[in-house]
């Protein structure tokens, strides 16, 4: 199966850059199924029904959430309705968080995909053992047999954390991919079980920025430790960056993995598989 994962979408240049750039990718590559880490689309916080319906609209399959879920009030009587998004798994039962932390979707060819989003606890909120969590998901949807390929969304503050969480999904899920801190990592590789990983997939985002927020207010606060206003996404072209993902049709463990970079001012730095589509 061939799969793509894109990184944190943040604010209108993010969600524009995804709509420029996903439907050839999506064409060229001929992928069969896209995932959208969101929890940035709208404004830099969290996700509205508009912002999640223009990524739909784009091409993308699944939307996964993170430490930004509910900044969006909506997000909260939204997520009942939509099972294409996805908020994280391990938070606490009694919290009685709205939603779902996975999903197992199927394909217009049949082909079952199960995506997981994770929340991290490393300098990260306070929810439940993402290990446990992920573990009862993975004993009860095993890859191969009820599931055709398992993605691992990592929200996750902690390289540490987030690798971790690589190995300890090594052989049962198809990729583990960090999202969170924006930047992407080229540690793309095939963990020794045949599950591919990647540290952080990077941000759908003008990187002419401080993480995809404008560089002023990050930059006095460093300087100053003054606030003064709100961090406000920058507006400048985005890079799209994110993953491709080739999956073996009988196990589901990965066959290939690689970087997407396109537009913006990252693309030119590394060679991706997106060099064969651009426009």
């Amino acid at each position: 199966m061939r799969i793509a994962f894109f990184g944190d979408i943040v604010g209108r240049s993010g969600r524009d850059g995804l709509a420029r750039y996903l439907p050839n990718l999506r064409r060229r590559l001929g992928l069969e199924f896209v995932i959208v880490n969101a929890e940035n689309a709208a404004a830099g916080f969290g996700i509205t029904e508009n912002t999640a319906k223009d990524l739909f609209e784009a091409g993308a399959d699944c939307l996964t959430l993170g430490n930004h879920s509910w900044d969006q009030k909506e997000a909260l009587t939204y997520i009942v309705r939509e099972p294409r998004l996805i908020r994280p798994l391990n938070y606490p039962r009694l919290s009685d968080a709205p939603g779902r932390g996975a999903q197992l979707f199927t394909t217009d060819a049949g082909q079952r995909v199960l995506v997981i989003n994770l929340l991290g606890r490393v300098h990260m909120d306070a929810l439940d053992d993402p290990f446990a969590a992920v573990d009862r998901e993975l004993e009860s949807c095993p890859l191969g047999d009820a599931a055709d390929a398992i993605v691992v969304d990592m929200h996750a503050e902690a390289t540490s954390e987030k690798m971790a969480m690589g190995h300890f999904c090594d052989g049962r899920a198809s990729l583990v991919v960090g999202t969170h801190t924006h930047v992407p990592t080229a540690d793309c590789q095939i963990l020794p079980g045949g599950t591919a990983y990647q540290t952080d997939a990077g941000a759908c985002a003008d990187y002419d920025s401080v993480i995809g927020n404008q560089k002023e207010e990050p930059l006095r606060r460093f300087t100053t430790r003054i606030t003064q206003g709100r961090f406000k996404p920058a507006e400048g072209p985005a890079t799209v960056c994110g993953l491709y993902l080739e999956t073996d049709p009988v196990t589901g463990l990965a066959r290939r993995i690689e970087p997407i970079r396109i537009g913006g001012r990252l693309s030119e730095t590394v060679p991706t598989v997106s060099e064969a589509v651009r426009a």
